[in-house]
């Protein structure tokens, strides 16, 4: 330690108005704060000095004394000294030395006139392991360290305050291990037991050796600390002061901050340990443990937060609705985006009676805020909170059928407000957050509207039970503001299609268009060019799908979270595209966009990604059935274009390689039925001079006999003729998929007359002719029609067929063959 300063007197050592620590001979010394925080205070574990409490006033006014200037760098003398202060940190033999070289700094070399790589030098310096032991040391209550508890944890804590605010220091693995110490100092004071706190086993800390008990009230009077006028004060060793925990807030929120932080925080209790403290209902500690708690839910954590911890979640969430229901009206509005933060991810929410009792009361709550007159900044709140709660619950909760044509209006005239606003003008984050969330609302009202003249389910929700005249309304008030939204995207630039908000708009039109494209034909059709090159430019590029999952983490309204990324923007166009493709005009449109191109660009992206899963991750995907509709469209309404256009070369050839693949995957039996159904489509459309037989359509016609041939098995006796075991789950989807596909198979045995012999020689022939013998009919009309239609044209191009088709009439009856007339017309019989 330097000998002027142990020279000066100890009275003297109070004076020193700028934060510091110093290890004394005869006790411990440090201020309360580091590096300029609200209040310094000096304590001391020898109760015969004073304490002296330096407030920042006093500091204010020593550091204006000395020409301290806030932002002004050190000169060369200073400078030097912080050289060899350093050096003697460096190489410091034991606390003394270290904490005497860091007084040195924090006298010589004020806070306000460091550098950020100056003050990492220091951070580096000091390093971890002297906080680290410190907090051990307290949690063990050795005997040989000769302080109190208290005040090693006061000294450790502030310094972890102080390293974390460099995150080289926040995310070391060594703080990292101090994380479960500062979360049971909050959730439990100072009343740490070594049974039951892991986190102070020697392997998780550094330099723990052995343990000792002893009692938390000290014998000797060096427990105790004096005001400044003398008089005794003893030391409350069960609680935690406010000052200490600041200071594990600090070091909490530091970590959380990072980029694993909220992993790194769950994974070390963070949850259960801050729902104690908001338990506890001490004023600053509630509301800084709801914040943080709010940051570790609002992000990709938060599932997994729920999962770990439902009870204690769950149990925080009822407590914050009660608050939030017999709260006042303005509290009310501020409490909104904090309870948004706890509620919990849809699958949790549908399993607890008690939570939806709650939110049917938060929605009793939301009415009058909703029905009176609000500024922007309430109406956000109220609508942002409302659309969180419909993805919880939908409108069963909500109230009257009035009430939630109250709430749609509102949002759709946010929407009209907000977006229809001069070309160029910028929306504010707090508008996008709001619009964001009127969106969801918006698309809830459209699904259940379009339904609305259907019966009515058990326990349906109120707005099913809008009249017709209420249907028509919010239909007309949706209209409206899908036309502000339509009006907003044709004033996009393509150099902001990278921007979230924009894919939050594009996506909530996409949920409109996919259940109307009837209204506003016209807007629809113009804006075409833009819902094109938008769905292209992120199938490309998809460069935005951390920037758009950050987004997403701040606005909330998160129904689809994982789906929402760039990339799948096509995903969210596809049903829309379906429709319209079937319409002649906008066909047109999208054919000049060259939409089919993009649709197998879709398709042959999205293949390959489905082939690298396996097992349970093998599972359907829609879209891509989607994709295969609309190209169906295109395939039927324009041939000339499938014949012509180098793309439909180009998925020849990919249903050619994948066919084969799916028809072993029976969880992907309608895909299968839909590349199918389009590769006989298309082969249906090839002209007989060009019809040459290529291994790759050998082995694509063979698959799809090999599939379709699958469907139908011979009934029970001589019942009608059933449904494969394997095809009955998929049945009904695929039914009219099968049958399509039976049209198209006739069409191209036409196109292509070498298909009969694979027909002949697959066992395709051989198969369907046995079924329809050994049954008596078939379950539809329609099924028979079609099968009837291949056989004829396999009999007018294969006359060995016509034989053995002929022949089995004859001798058995024919059965289900027999009722064919078409057929037997052709084969003489």
């Amino acid at each position: 330690m330097a000998p002027w300063l142990l020279n000066k007197p100890r009275s003297d050592w109070f004076l020193l108005s700028v934060p510091g620590f110093l290890l004394g001979s005869e006790g411990l010394f440090w201020y309360r704060k580091v590096y300029g925080l609200p209040c310094c205070v000096w304590e001391s574990c020898d109760s015969r000095l004073p304490v002296a409490r330096v407030t920042m006033a006093d500091r204010a006014s020593k550091e204006e004394e000395q020409g301290v200037a806030g932002g002004r760098s050190l000169n060369e003398a200073q400078r030097q000294v912080l050289d060899r202060c350093l050096h003697a940190l460096r190489h410091a033999k034991n606390d003394s030395q270290t904490l005497a070289a860091l007084l040195l700094i924090t006298r010589l070399c004020p806070a306000s006139q460091l550098d950020k790589p100056t003050m990492r030098s220091i951070f580096e310096a000091v390093g971890l392991n002297l906080p680290a032991r410190l907090l051990v040391t307290a949690v063990r209550d050795t005997e040989g360290s000769g302080l109190p508890r208290y005040e090693l944890l006061s000294l450790g804590t502030a310094l972890l305050a102080a390293l974390s605010t460099d995150p080289d220091m926040a995310s070391h693995p060594q703080l990292l291990t101090t994380i479960p110490l500062l979360l049971g100092l909050l959730a439990d004071g100072l009343e740490l037991n070594l049974q039951n706190r892991a986190s102070g086993s020697p392997k998780d800390h550094p330099k723990g050796k052995g343990v000792s008990e002893r009692k938390e009230t000290r014998k000797s009077d060096g427990d105790e600390g004096r005001d400044a006028d003398g008089s005794s004060a003893v030391q409350d060793t069960s609680k935690l002061d406010e000052a200490m925990a600041a200071d594990c807030f600090l070091v909490l929120t530091a970590v959380c901050g990072l980029p694993r932080g909220t992993e790194q925080l769950l994974n070390r209790g963070a949850i259960p340990a801050l729902c104690r403290v908001v338990e506890q209902n001490k004023a600053l500690n509630h509301q800084r443990a709801l914040s943080l708690l709010g940051s570790l839910l609002s992000g990709k954590t938060k599932e997994k937060a729920w999962s770990k911890h439902p009870a204690e979640l769950l149990s925080l969430l009822l407590r914050l609705s009660k608050d939030f229901c017999q709260s006042s009206d303005l509290t009310r509005f501020q409490m909104c985006a904090q309870l948004v933060q706890f509620l919990p991810p849809a699958g949790v929410a549908s399993k607890s009676e008690e939570l939806k009792e709650a939110i049917s009361f938060v929605w009793a709550a939301l009415r009058p805020m909703l029905q009176a007159k609000l500024t922007p900044k309430q109406i956000g709140l109220v609508l942002v909170l409302s659309a969180c709660l419909l993805d919880l619950y939908g409108w069963e909760s909500v109230g009257p059928p009035k009430f939630c044509c109250l709430l749609v209006n509102r949002a759709c005239v946010e929407v009209r407000m907000g977006l229809e606003e001069p070309p160029g003008s910028d929306l504010s984050p707090e508008l996008q957050h709001t619009l964001t969330g009127c969106y969801r609302i918006m698309e809830a009202a459209m699904e259940q509207a379009c339904t609305a003249g259907d019966a009515a389910p058990p326990h349906s929700s109120s707005l099913n039970a809008l009249s017709l005249q209420q249907s028509r309304q919010v239909l007309g008030i949706l209209q409206e503001a899908f036309s502000a939204i339509m009006f907003h995207l044709q004033q996009v630039d393509p150099s902001r299609f990278s921007d979230p908000f924009v894919f939050a708009t594009f996506r909530a039109l996409c949920s409109w268009l996919a259940e109307e494209t009837s209204c506003l034909k016209e807007e629809v059709t113009g804006l075409l060019p833009f819902l094109i090159g938008y769905a292209r430019y992120h199938l490309q590029e998809g460069t935005f799908e951390q920037s758009l999952s950050d987004w997403l983490a701040q606005v909330s309204v998160s129904e689809e979270r994982e789906a929402w990324t760039g990339g799948e923007a096509l995903r969210y166009l596809l049903p829309a595209l379906c429709h319209l493709s079937a319409e002649d005009a906008p066909r047109k449109v999208l054919l000049s966009l060259e939409t089919p191109v993009l649709l197998v660009n879709f398709l042959t992206r999205s293949w390959t990604s489905l082939r690298g899963r396996s097992g349970s991750a093998l599972t359907r995907d829609p879209s891509m059935e989607t994709a295969c509709s609309a190209l169906l469209n295109f395939a039927v309404t324009e041939p000339e274009r499938v014949r012509k256009d180098p793309c439909f070369r180009t998925l020849e050839a990919h249903l050619s390689e994948a066919l084969p693949v799916l028809v072993h995957k029976p969880r992907l039996q309608v895909l299968a039925a839909n590349y199918c159904t389009l590769g006989l489509m298309i082969g249906r459309l090839t002209t007989p001079t060009a019809g040459t037989e290529g291994a790759a359509q050998r082995c694509f016609f063979s698959a799809a006999l090999r599939f379709l041939r699958g469907a139908l098995r011979s009934g029970s006796g001589s019942g009608p003729v059933q449904v494969s075991v394997s095809w009955e789950e998929s049945w009904e989807e695929a039914a009219e998929l099968w049958r399509l596909s039976l049209q198209a198979l006739a069409g191209c045995v036409r196109a292509q007359p070498w298909i009969t012999g694979l027909i002949r020689d697959d066992g395709w022939l051989k198969h369907i002719v046995g079924v329809l013998t050994e049954s008596s009919g078939l379950p539809e009309r329609h099924t028979e029609e079609v099968l009837e239609e291949v056989l004829c044209a396999v009999v007018e191009h294969q006359p060995d067929s016509q034989q053995e088709i002929r022949e089995v009439m004859r001798s058995s009856g024919g059965g289900a063959l027999s009722r064919m007339k078409n057929l037997k017309k052709l084969v003489g019989v």
